[in-house]
């Protein structure tokens, strides 16, 4: 990438903005207040107006929800034909769409109305019979009848009462006592649950009433019904220009306010960008053939990586405008050009743009070059999570195909059963196939997540939502499951050595790209003690933590895993006792190394070990999420252990196969050891039965589909933690800018 200036007249802006949008190549950069004089710009004369519109689009397009896919292909649309075809669109929409809320509006005073007048017509007493007493006092309101009843009986200010009710209305009416105050019944009903209800003033019953607010509803839908359907007819004739209209005010709009991110006087401006190096030529022929000696293309710098990876900033040398003309020169070929129409405008003109190069070249500010993030289809997907954390800078290693590599596996580890991966895969392809941009591309992870957890599920025995298959076939599984039953135990501390030593890897990795990235941008003194020093003590540390040196406190349990997960096929007795204490000089080194170039981190010395240890939540979230799926169906199916309860989980499903194992349990010298008989094992063909085997089945789908959601919850964020905070926080920073070209791709117009 190279960094360019454009700088310029400001009577030619237009046709420079014009001539660089059109070759959609240059990253503008905004202006920070660097240049002396300057100011940043300001939007071209219309830019308003353009906004307007380009609002009144967009509004017309949701009243009408105009989509992509209502495109009618790519056509021209010159400004004339924008201007009349959209006022006379507004126009129509707006009087339908006003036509549509007042219709909508009345359909809902209508139905409040019904629902304000329900309840009298359950009541079944005329309205006119509800008020206009000298010598009665009426109330209506929701309560029950026996409530307001035993309330009225006990009042001493009423000497008669009756109660009318329907449905969940009751009316009172009540004659006051001699003496008795105004709104006795109303006091008299203070302590009961009662929702007083306003009479309406209507002349009809309340049930005609109601029927004729249920004909003029119907009526009005009918109206509303015809005006949506006016509606689809113009969104079927206008969608295609509302769409081709929103992409041109949009192209119009970026370009009006284009000089927002310009330097600025009052005669010249000055726009700074990055720019592919290979089409610097091109783009400073583009802006000479459009305004010719008014405007100066010059290259600032260069920011390029070489094969081995190294990123290089050089600064172009001066006078080195593109071309082999100097800025300088250029003015001065601009003022002779401009001479005879505005010598004087034309010299102010010169002078600032002088100034603002500095005497002839373009200074420059420190914004780092734009990024594009290019992994193939494979890998590609995974830069969503990668920018979830932050953008590779231009400098940094970018780190997508790691994570490709990592993440998928280090799930599929920790979920590790065929039925939920092939759920996963399945979910993800639909949101792949079905959606466009994040959705997709969490789609694609969600496949490579789900393969990979098919393919641990294999590996722990054919696992099947928690059943072992293999048993099914009736043949010996050499790797015994997740480490849940009794006789897997030793499996399952040694997923917790395999999780460390992935920890251990992963974060070597880490490492070693920090040593590469501070060798190539500082020197070899930075590397090794910014990386070197830690990579010194992560593995010194962990090569005496793996040794026979002072073996006491070291369980046996690190040195055994070997030989389990290899079957036997490889010991491991640990490194000799000259190698661990090699390891503790070489972490030794390392501190030292970390005190003489970082000595505020030495607060930090231990961090490679505990770090390397938070991996051995790979192994927890394997055990959670089996004992998750295995207590779901032991709940649902039951399960007994064999071997008199020393051996591994076996499921039941079978009332007979129940009996049997009871008949064989360690309790009758068998050996059974029952652990749970399970739902589905008591169905006989009765009531309780059906009722047990349902319940069953209910617990057994919904316990899996818990568990399907959880381990999105528990292995993608425990994965994605481990790669942010554990393998990121070694070498990457983030914080870059996407390479976003000033221009547009167009797809509904056409030039």
């Amino acid at each position: 990438m190279s960094k360019v200036s454009v700088t310029g007249s400001k009577r030619v802006i237009d046709d420079v903005i014009e001539a660089a949008y059109d070759h959609h190549s240059l990253h503008v950069s905004d202006y920070d207040d660097r240049y002396e004089g300057f100011e940043p710009g300001t939007s071209l004369e219309g830019a308003e107006e353009v906004n307007e519109r380009l609002v009144t689009v967009r509004s017309l397009e949701s009243i009408l929800d105009v989509t992509a896919e209502d495109a009618d292909g790519p056509g021209p649309l010159d400004d004339d034909a924008l201007t009349a075809e959209l006022e006379e669109t507004r126009e129509r929409v707006n009087e339908l769409n006003d036509q549509r809320d007042e219709l909508r509006a009345e359909i809902r005073d209508r139905q409040e109305e019904i629902d304000r007048m329900e309840p009298f017509a359950e009541l079944g007493i005329e309205l006119d019979l509800l008020g206009g007493y000298d010598s009665l006092e009426v109330v209506v309101g929701e309560a029950k009848p026996g409530a307001v009843e035993e309330a009225l009986a006990k009042a001493d200010g009423i000497d008669a009462f009756e109660v009318f009710s329907g449905g969940n209305v009751v009316a009172a009416f009540a004659a006051p006592a001699d003496g008795a105050e105004e709104g006795v019944l109303q006091d008299a009903l203070v302590g009961v649950d009662v929702a007083f209800l306003e009479v309406p003033d209507a002349t009809a019953s309340p049930a005609e009433y109601v029927a004729d607010l249920e004909n003029e509803k119907a009526d009005l839908r009918e109206e509303l019904d015809a005006v949506d359907a006016e509606l689809e007819e113009v969104k079927a004739e206008a969608a295609g220009f509302l769409l081709r209209a929103e992409e041109q005010l949009t192209i119009e709009a970026q370009k009006k306010q284009a000089p927002l991110s310009f330097a600025t006087t009052e005669n010249a401006f000055i726009a700074e960008g990055w720019i592919p190096t290979a089409t610097v030529a091109d783009f400073e022929a583009v802006i000479a053939d459009a305004v010719g000696d008014h405007a100066e293309v010059e290259e600032l710098e260069r920011a390029s990586f070489t094969p081995d990876g190294d990123h290089h900033t050089e600064a172009v040398a001066d006078g080195g405008a593109v071309g082999g003309a100097s800025a300088s020169a250029s003015a001065a070929a601009g003022s002779a050009a401009s001479a005879g129409d505005d010598s004087a405008g034309s010299s102010e003109e010169d002078a600032e743009r002088e100034a603002a190069t500095d005497g002839g070249h373009a200074t420059h500010g420190g914004d780092d070059p734009p990024v594009v993030q290019d992994n193939g289809s494979a890998a590609g997907p995974f830069e969503l999570l990668v920018q979830g954390f932050g953008r590779p800078k231009y400098s940094e290693f970018d780190p997508t195909l790691l994570v490709f590599l990592t993440f998928p596996l280090m799930f599929g580890f920790m979920i590790g059963d065929v039925g939920y991966g092939v759920l996963y895969a399945a979910i993800g392809y639909f949101l792949y196939s079905n959606y466009e941009g994040t959705f997709r591309e969490l789609g694609a992870v969600a496949i490579w997540a789900g393969l990979f957890t098919v393919l641990f599920g294999i590996y722990f025995g054919i696992d099947v939502f928690g059943y072992h298959a293999y048993q099914l076939f009736g043949i010996h599984w050499p790797v015994a499951g997740k480490g849940l039953s009794p006789a897997d135990l030793n499996w399952a501390l040694s997923f917790l050595v395999v999780s460390v030593l992935f920890g251990l890897i992963h974060l070597n990795v880490g490492y070693v790209l920090s040593f590469v990235s501070n060798y190539q941008q500082h020197d070899l003194k930075h590397a090794l003690y910014e990386g070197g020093s830690w990579l010194l003590l992560l593995n010194g540390a962990w090569i005496w933590i793996f040794s026979q040196h002072v073996p006491g406190p070291k369980p046996d349990f690190l040195f055994e895993s070997v030989s389990i997960l290899t079957l036997g096929a490889v010991s491991f007795p640990g490194f000799p006792v000259v190698v661990g204490i090699a390891g503790l000089v070489a972490a030794a080194l390392g501190a030292v190394l970390l005190a003489i170039g970082e000595p505020a981190e030495l607060a930090e010395v231990l961090s490679p070990i505990v770090n390397v240890i938070s991996y051995a939540r790979i192994m927890a979230v394997l055990l959670a999420k089996g004992g998750m799926a295995l207590a779901v169906n032991l709940l649902a199916f039951g399960a007994y252990i064999g071997e008199g309860g020393e051996g591994s989980f076996h499921f039941i499903f079978t009332p007979e196969y129940l009996a049997y194992i009871q008949e064989h349990s360690v309790a009758n010298g068998g050996e059974y050891e029952l652990v749970f008989a399970g739902l589905t094992t008591a169905f006989e063909p009765s009531a309780v039965g059906i009722l047990a085997l349902v319940g069953g089945v209910a617990v057994a789908f919904v316990g899996h589909v818990v568990v399907l959601l959880l381990g999105v919850t528990s292995a993608g964020i425990q994965a994605v933690r481990l790669e942010y905070v554990e393998f990121f926080g070694k070498f990457y920073e983030g914080g870059g800018d996407a390479y976003t070209p000033f221009g547009y791709d167009r797809q509904y117009t056409e030039e």
